[in-house]
């Protein structure tokens, strides 16, 4: 879970390995104050959207050369189409930091509103403005580019982000 959200968040998978490790150790040193699986889960997703944000900002400023992504194994079922999974990637990775860590945690990690608001330490209604400005803007550049996203529809669903 961990290394999965930097990896869909930050879309770079060395950095996303460093970054999950980190956030690991950090468990370690704090497993004094670690009350059960639950909590640990929790701070664990919190702990590494946060430093994926922290992260990313500081890229920002060194800009850095990483390999292409790794297209994730197809689930059972039907074909996928791969041009749209990419296009929906880029367009995702466009988005603002804290916008985009809604959609993935969101539409990867099938969190809950409610859930996002107390792992990114916002308002609940912040976290649904984010969604909705995000899942507007995704909708029309998806129009623009000739891909039909229906009104009511949500684009990402069944896509890996």
């Amino acid at each position: 879970m961990v290394f999965s959200l930097a990896l869909r968040f930050l879309r770079n998978r060395e950095v996303a390995e460093e970054l999950a490790q980190d956030v690991f150790l950090q468990c370690y040193r704090q497993i004094d104050n670690i009350e059960n699986a639950v909590h640990a889960c929790s701070w664990l997703r919190r702990a590494i959207c946060h430093r994926s944000i922290d992260e990313l900002r500081k890229r920002r400023f060194r800009p850095a050369i990483g390999l292409d992504d790794i297209p994730e194994p197809a689930a059972a079922g039907a074909m996928p189409d791969l041009m749209l999974q990419d296009r929906l990637r880029g367009l995702v990775g466009a988005l603002p930091e804290k916008a985009r860590m809604v959609v993935v945690l969101r539409y990867q990690e099938d969190r809950t509103p409610t859930e996002i608001a107390e792992l990114l330490e916002m308002p609940v209604s912040t976290v649904k403005s984010h969604l909705h400005r995000s899942l507007a803007l995704l909708r029309g550049r998806l129009e623009k580019k000739s891909i039909p996203a229906r009104r009511g529809e949500v684009p990402v669903t069944g896509v890996c982000l």
